[in-house]
């Protein structure tokens, strides 16, 4: 399969990348090997590799993706995610691209009342962030895009996914940097934000191989959950990384950290995506924990 990648040299798509080619795939990454880089908001730089790649599947990463931030800019993060996300489906649709998928967010979904979880792909699209709202309007763009134009356009609702390599500025390599920090400097507070939240997450290493399987086996137009089917409190995660630290460390919240508006619970369900693809998440929470909180301490000055 020759594919194509936009958001190559993000956190995903670091990790989407070398399995497609480890898989036998050929890849074009639109912001780097050898590619010029490329404003996906750009339709006509965007057409121009699109029709000179000719790629059978367009996996479309990029986008701005740090929900708190979106507050503070929503008009560039609606931009980038959704008027991006138009212009790579409209330049898939011109160069016959067989399937786009597009990577959305659970949070599209907002808050959901507890006797609604898990989320299932039903359930209503109600944002209750700029960001979420960018990815929903990313979302409708692509059933249209379906609807309207034939595009094989797979819907992706991505729930929280963590791993090697992820900014420090995300929830689990954010605690893991200040424990490798606390431990360097013999410190003995962790400042955290919400404790409370319930989330549910997945190692990128799973969430790359959902993203293949569905490109593959997924039904056009549909749309499809990516998650554990799993939830997990926060402070749950704060522990278990200051388990696996020889320091004495201590949990203390702080304000700063905490999301002005912040979903209590987001769990899914990814029974869809396990029956139609087969996949399964293979890595345990304990593993993905271990592998960043290496990473962060291997980082480190």
């Amino acid at each position: 399969m020759r594919a194509a990648v936009t958001g190559s040299s993000g956190f995903v798509g670091r990790h989407l990348v070398p399995y497609l080619r480890g898989l036998g795939d050929e890849v074009v990454t639109l912001d780097r090997s050898g590619e010029p880089p490329v404003d996906v908001t750009d339709t006509h730089r965007v057409r121009e590799v699109l029709h000179r790649a000719r790629p059978d599947a367009v996996y479309h990463l990029a986008g701005l993706s740090h929900i708190g931030e979106s507050w503070d800019a929503p008009e560039t993060v609606f931009r980038v995610n959704a008027e991006g996300t138009l212009s790579v489906l409209r330049a898939c649709a011109d160069a016959g691209v067989e399937r786009v998928l597009v990577a959305g967010s659970a949070d599209e979904y907002g808050v959901v009342a507890l006797e609604d979880l898990p989320i299932t792909e039903e359930a209503p699209i109600r944002p209750i962030t700029p960001y979420g709202a960018s990815k929903a309007a990313a979302d409708i763009l692509a059933l249209q895009s379906f609807a309207g134009n034939g595009l094989g356009t797979l819907r992706v609702r991505a729930f929280n996914h963590t791993g090697p390599g992820q900014v420090s500025t995300m929830l689990v390599p954010g605690l893991a940097a200040r424990i490798a920090a606390a431990e360097r400097e013999g410190q003995h507070l962790i400042r955290v934000g919400n404790l409370d939240a319930v989330r549910d997450l997945t190692d990128v290493r799973d969430v790359v191989r959902a993203y293949r399987l569905l490109v593959e086996r997924g039904t056009p137009g549909d749309a499809y959950n990516v998650c554990s089917g799993r939830g997990v409190r926060v402070r749950d995660i704060a522990e278990a990384l200051l388990a696996m630290s020889k320091a004495s460390l201590e949990l203390v919240v702080d304000p700063d950290l905490v999301r002005p508006v912040d979903v209590p619970q987001l769990v899914g369900s990814p029974a869809k995506l396990c029956a139609e693809t087969g996949w399964q998440p293979e890595i345990p929470l304990d593993q993905t924990l271990g592998d960043v909180l290496t990473a962060a301490r291997s980082s480190s000055p």
